[in-house]
């Protein structure tokens, strides 16, 4: 299966999961009333209008008779919504080392048409070299044995296809600079990750800026942060938050604009591309 098949799947999950939703409170039917209804509870039909579970199309069928939907052409589009959205993503091969609050994010990054991101304590994800991400992760997860490691690593290297694909996503990512000069594995690793940030940043695709200490404080108190963008029109933009061991899902527009606002004022005070690879080039000569 493709990866933008895969990746779909997510997005037609909340999609699905949002015209549940409309359509219920059209209805004035309360969550409970729905879950009553598929011999469910709230928390499911909760669970199910933001995207997080999978679909039977006994409990779909079921709410869309409550929720007054006759119409046989729209109830088989959603139906086969439905269907599309049940298709496994390639990610779920990796769920020994996965957490399920993170195979969310994968799928939603695989089917991003933008991704901006603001970033601190490391080197993103999309970015980082092999032996750079087995620091890391080594770092991260001090007790895992080398064959949870290495699948962790193989993992990140799967998701940077993304970067290089036929329909692979504007990336944009702003870096502060002290990601770059905390080391992880050693300065012949440090040198040969400042090499790929420099290649990489010239892709037609994206666009790495670096915060510089010089700057000071900055828009980016908050700490680190993603805004995904999705080519779907009924799909609104979604920040993702990561934490120790769970992660926030943000779709409020006003909640989105905040952090948006936030990437204007960091895009605007970082240093330009250009400079940016400068500035790479300098730490890697000193290095």
């Amino acid at each position: 299966m493709a990866a933008s098949e895969s990746s779909g799947s997510v997005v037609r999950r909340i999609l699905l999961g949002s015209q549940l939703r409309r359509l219920r409170e059209s209805r004035g039917i309360t969550r409970e009333a729905a879950g009553y209804s598929i011999r469910a509870s709230e928390s499911k039909i909760s669970r199910m209008e933001l995207g997080r579970v999978s679909f039977k199309a006994r409990d779909i069928e079921d709410l869309l008779t409550l929720y007054g939907v006759t119409d046989e052409a729209e109830r088989a589009a959603l139906l086969g919504l439905a269907r599309e959205a049940n298709l496994t993503g390639w990610w779920h091969s990796y769920g020994d080392v996965l957490p399920g609050w993170f195979q969310t994010y994968v799928g939603l990054e695989g089917a991003a048409s933008h991704i901006a991101c603001y970033e601190v304590q490391f080197i993103h994800g999309l970015l980082q070299t092999e032996a750079y991400a087995h620091a890391v992760v080594t770092r991260g997860q001090p007790k895992a044995c080398p064959s949870e490691v290495e699948r962790r690593v193989a993992l990140r290297m799967e998701r940077q296809k993304l970067l290089v694909s036929e329909r692979g996503p504007r990336f944009e990512v702003v870096l502060d600079e002290a990601a770059l000069h905390r080391p992880y594995g050693g300065p012949g690793v440090m040198s040969a990750q400042l090499r790929h940030l420099i290649a990489v940043s010239e892709q037609r695709n994206v666009m790495l800026r670096v915060m510089p200490f010089a700057f000071g404080g900055h828009a980016g108190e908050s700490g680190a942060f993603t805004v995904l963008r999705f080519p779907e029109s009924d799909l609104p933009d979604v920040v993702y938050l990561e934490q120790l061991t769970s992660a926030l899902y943000l779709d409020k527009r006003d909640e989105v604009a905040q952090y948006e606002r936030v990437l204007e004022r960091l895009r605007a005070d970082s240093l330009s591309p250009a400079r940016s690879r400068d500035l790479l080039r300098g730490l890697l000569h000193d290095a």
